[in-house]
């Protein structure tokens, strides 16, 4: 049984806070801005064509393309109608797609225009899709209909949802295969207690109490304007985007479909953001580079407004929190988490509190750290464990029971997340995070696993084997590298290599260096010996 918080469905609160504050803006981009009205009405509107295609309560709408105005709306679209979004990395080619559509029986896709190519070459391998709708222009085809005629539809009338509608968060398992996370809408909710206090407000627990919510904080300038820098298809921006669309705040986004750092301080400037999401150094070292120059020029950005940086998915490192720091008064907020939970941890600096270490953080008020034998790991001990989260909780993996056994485990008669994050706990109840055990590489924010990697490597016929991991990066947090044995007589060059990989994996998985070995070390047992290979790959000659 997963935790929840009451009885409120998420669709049902925001039609409520729709009605009530409908003229004040609910999206933005530099080059759109969508009223609460419009949201909701857009969004009726896109559930009633999803509805014509056959979609119903618990059919899944995959969502594979970028930030915007429709990623939003397609998610209220869903709730509507008591379907379920499920995120797709845009960057995902072929092969990734087709995985996730069908691993997720998605019956809907919305889809970016820059991407119809590669939905056209894998809907002939997913039976269950029927509704096509595409975002953007280009040339019609009779296969997908536009995103503008989609919204041009009556608007569906609304009826009463439960709070155990479910919202899919996909994620990597540590056998390369991405999983469903499956979050119940009243889990989600349970899961923004800190900022409604940090509103001075309580959940609310019926979609009255959300729209009266929403009116009173509004109406007091005290909403958040959050500006969603990371991707909406992972989990930084699309939970904390549904936190603040839960009290009737703005959620604005970049509307190039690259990080641009000028793009990113203009809307902070425009629209008075007061809170931003991003992934680690890859998001925060151009953007703190791009603020620097424009003092240096004499054209500084106003940022007045801004009070929270968000930070989640992969480190953000001590040397640019202080950069950020001398530039701007604000606080950074360094966010433990995980697709299977939220809440584990938090790192908190600003000007008056300089704690900017890098792997430090002190756990969530539902969070501990137990030792195998289930038993809490003791302050100082010098023990390891790995982080368990007691809640809020998903409801599990879909369609893997075995996986959800192991992740969520009933432990002295309480359900627990323990996801493989492994810590240690200091005497000042700080902990020091010591990675996956899974040897998950986290690249930018994009979570890669060896063995996705290692496979799709060894199907070239010129190598035997390999092993891959992550080395430290300053831009990225750390780079993919392949530690490859080529079988006897064989030649191939690291770009070879490299071009091959890219064939059958997104960008962002494809190694960014090779090190070749006579031979790779194996354990006795067969399995992957990563120390070994991490130092090799380290110890090589650039």
């Amino acid at each position: 049984m997963s935790a929840t918080y009451g009885n409120l469905n998420i669709a049902n609160a925001w039609e409520a806070i729709a009605d009530q504050i409908g003229d004040l803006p609910a999206i933005s981009t530099l080059e759109t801005s969508t009223t609460w009205k419009e949201f909701e009405r857009n969004s009726a509107s896109l559930a009633r064509t999803f509805y014509e295609k056959g979609l119903k309560r618990d059919s899944k709408v995959a969502f594979y393309c970028y930030n915007g105005p429709e990623y939003l709306e397609g998610q209220f679209a869903a709730f509507k109608l008591r379907a379920i979004p499920a995120n797709v990395n845009y960057r995902y080619l072929d092969e990734e797609l087709a995985y996730i559509l069908n691993n997720s029986d998605a019956e809907a896709i919305l889809f970016d225009s820059s991407l119809t190519e590669r939905v056209d070459s894998v809907r002939a391998k997913c039976p269950k899709l029927k509704a096509f709708v595409r975002i953007g222009e280009g040339a019609n085809e009779d296969w997908f209909m536009s995103y503008k005629d989609a919204i041009s539809n009556d608007p569906l009338e609304r009826f009463e949802r439960s709070s155990d509608d479910l919202w899919f968060l996909y994620t990597g398992g540590t056998t390369g295969s991405p999983k469903a996370v499956m979050w119940s809408h009243s889990g989600l909710i349970g899961g923004m207690g800190e900022t409604f206090r940090s509103l001075g407000e309580e959940i609310p627990e019926t979609p009255r109490d959300a729209g009266d919510l929403a009116k009173r904080v509004t109406g007091s300038g005290k909403e958040i304007r959050q500006l969603c820098a990371a991707p909406l298809m992972h989990g930084t921006s699309s939970l904390t985007a549904l936190s603040t669309h839960m009290h009737g705040g703005l959620v604005a986004t970049l509307a190039s479909k690259t990080f641009n750092a000028k793009e990113l301080w203009e809307t902070v400037e425009k629209f008075k953001i007061t809170m931003l999401t991003i992934v680690g150094d890859a998001f925060a070292r151009p953007m703190i580079d791009e603020l620097e120059r424009s003092v240096a020029d004499g054209r500084s950005w106003d940022i007045s407004s801004l009070r929270l940086v968000m930070s989640s998915g992969v480190m953000f490192s001590a040397p640019l929190k202080e950069r950020l720091l001398n530039l701007h008064s604000c606080t950074i907020l360094d966010a433990l988490g995980s697709s299977e939970g939220t809440g584990m941890g938090k790192q908190v600096t600003s000007r008056k509190r300089k704690d900017t270490g890098t792997a430090r953080f002190y756990l969530g008020k539902h969070t501990k750290v137990l030792r195998e034998d289930g038993q809490e790991v003791e302050p100082g001990s010098k023990q390891i464990g790995k982080l368990a989260l007691g809640y809020p909780l998903p409801v599990g993996y879909y369609k893997d029971h075995e996986k959800t056994e192991e992740t969520f485990p009933t432990i002295n008669g309480r359900r627990w997340s323990i996801p493989g994050d492994w810590a240690s706990v200091e005497k000042d109840g700080s902990i020091t995070l010591l990675g996956r055990g899974s040897e998950c590489i986290n690249t930018g924010g994009e979570k890669v696993f060896p063995e996705e990697v290692e496979e799709a490597l060894k199907i070239n016929p010129k190598i035997i084997d390999c092993n891959v991991v992550g080395l430290p990066d300053d831009r990225w947090g750390e780079a993919v590298a392949a530690v490859v044995e080529i079988k006897d007589g064989e030649i191939i060059s690291e770009l070879e290599i490299i071009n091959d990989a890219k064939k059958r994996l997104a960008g962002y998985k494809v190694p960014k260096s090779i090190v070749f070995v006579e031979k790779l070390k194996r354990g006795p047992n067969g399995k992957s010996d990563y120390r070994w290979a991490r130092k090799t790959a380290e110890n090589a000659p650039i």
